[in-house]
């Protein structure tokens, strides 16, 4: 228990009892401060006793206390501030302009200066000392007539036309043009050619500018250079991915499978097997790169590497009848018709339990997995009877060989084609894709032959092509040629 005053603890130290505070009596001391003289203390709560002596005693310290802690508190020096000088007349109307304050304060933004005597209408807008433009050179258009829709005179644009096609020739369409008009005297004339610059071909620019009053030619060589380029790596997880992610180009990469479909098993193909090809390149000295077509498709190592090399039956390496000719210079297209996707097989022709539907039935064709956009060819030369939605094929495409053969492409995520379209083997028809009733990317393969469903890879054609003995020393010589060529040069 705690004691109240001073005569409830004394006697009991007096006395030594030595359960006082837990201590025996030698060793009690006093918790409570010692009193001032008389019966009074320092501590007076002053919520207690109100009004009597020993309350006021209390008031009157506290109040001590706080008079002499304000008595004793430092007072800093005022600082020194100056006044800033007040504005003129124009620079305060300057200040009040750009001000945010409230109108009510004097405040003018927002407001819009009205018209002075010192305002001078204008007759008309003036114009812009030049104007340039840019255009395009669409299909059948010509010089003269692109500058007289950009504002040319009829004069400049019928010189332009003439010294640029004296400069550079045919030009093709597409071509981008850029255009910088002069200012004219007055609205009643058109504006001066000043300067006219196109890309006529990747290896010249030609520019058409005004000297001495008159249009002058100036034609610009760029230097190109023309080497082939060698890519190639493994195959990897998916063959069209690695040969995209080695720098093919999606066109190159695209003909590269069409070239060696009737020749590779796509399904055996492994992570390890090798890719191999020459594409044409043009490298401008100012930086453009052009890709042409593909020159070489290799594939694999060993005694099991193809090797086939774009050929034309003349003996030139180029046409419209360019063919691939293994090494040996045999065009080969015998055996199976090859695949229409570069993939593997993940179910076959032939009865088998449906993954969605549960339950078993014909599977009418073969189902081919591959990523999601790789390109699907058609294996045979033929023409588009419908490419739509077809139910749970998804988008699909049904194809006419003639001799009563049809074949069809299903689950793909693009179309590449229209009905009525007639289309030659290996040309890209669609791109895989997950769609109707499919549980991953894949391509739906089937052939049909009077209307009987069969295996396709049970279908053949025949032929084969051989270069004559006059071509071959050239057709060598070539291989030898792209052989030499260093890869990723």
């Amino acid at each position: 228990m705690y004691l109240r005053d001073r005569q409830d603890w004394e006697p009991a130290l007096a006395s030594g009892d030595a359960r006082t505070f837990g201590r025996a009596a030698g060793q009690a001391r006093s918790i409570v401060p010692e009193p001032i003289a008389g019966d009074g203390s320092w501590i007076v709560d002053l919520a207690v006793d109100v009004g009597s002596p020993a309350w006021w005693r209390g008031l009157v310290t506290c109040l001590f206390l706080l008079a002499d802690a304000w008595l004793l508190t430092p007072r800093p020096a005022p600082m020194a501030d100056d006044v800033p000088a007040p504005l003129v007349a124009s620079e305060d109307r300057l200040a009040r302009s750009v001000a945010i304050a409230p109108l009510g304060r004097g405040g003018e933004g927002g407001r819009r200066s009205a018209p002075t005597a010192l305002a001078v209408p204008l007759a008309h807008a003036p114009e812009r000392a030049q104007v340039q433009a840019a255009a395009i050179l669409g299909a059948g258009d010509t010089i003269d007539r692109l500058l007289l829709r950009i504002g040319a005179g009829d004069e400049d644009a019928r010189a332009a036309a003439a010294l640029v096609a004296g400069a550079a020739g045919p030009l093709p369409s597409g071509l981008p043009v850029e255009v910088t008009l002069g200012s004219r005297p007055d609205l009643l004339h058109p504006r001066p050619l000043v300067r006219l610059t196109l890309r006529a071909r990747p290896d010249l620019v030609v520019t058409i500018r005004r000297a001495g009053g008159r249009l002058v030619p100036i034609r610009q060589a760029i230097a190109i250079d023309r080497t082939p380029v060698r890519l190639g790596g493994a195959a990897g997880t998916g063959l069209y991915e690695a040969i995209r992610a080695a720098g093919v180009p999606a066109e190159a990469a695209a003909e590269y499978l069409k070239a060696i479909a009737s020749r590779v098993p796509f399904g055996e193909v492994a992570a390890t097997d090798a890719f191999d090809l020459v594409i044409e390149r043009e490298r401008a000295a100012s930086g453009e790169t052009r890709w042409g077509r593909l020159l070489f498709a290799g594939f694999g190592e060993g005694a099991h590497q193809l090797r086939l090399v774009r050929w034309n039956m003349d003996g030139k390496p180029g046409g419209d009848q360019d063919g691939w000719y293994d090494a040996d210079g045999q065009m080969q297209r015998q055996g199976s018709l090859g695949m229409p996707v570069a993939g593997h097989i993940t179910s076959g022709f032939g009865m088998r339990f449906h993954p969605i539907l549960g339950f078993s039935r014909m599977h009418k064709g073969i189902d081919i997995s591959a990523p999601v956009g790789t390109p699907v060819f058609a294996v045979i030369d033929g023409t588009v009877l419908s490419a739509r939605w077809s139910g749970g094929y998804g988008n699909f495409i049904r194809l006419a060989h003639g001799g009563g053969m049809t074949s069809g492409y299903g689950h793909l995520s693009r179309i590449a084609v229209q009905a009525g379209q007639a289309v030659r083997r290996g040309q890209i028809i669609g791109y895989v894709g997950s769609t109707g009733l499919s549980t991953g990317p894949h391509l739906h393969w089937e052939i049909a032959r009077g209307g009987v469903m069969v295996n396709p890879l049970q279908i053949a054609q025949a032929g084969i092509a051989t270069l004559g003995v006059t071509a071959m020393p050239a057709f060598r010589a070539r291989v030898a040629w792209l052989m030499g060529l260093k890869r990723g040069g």
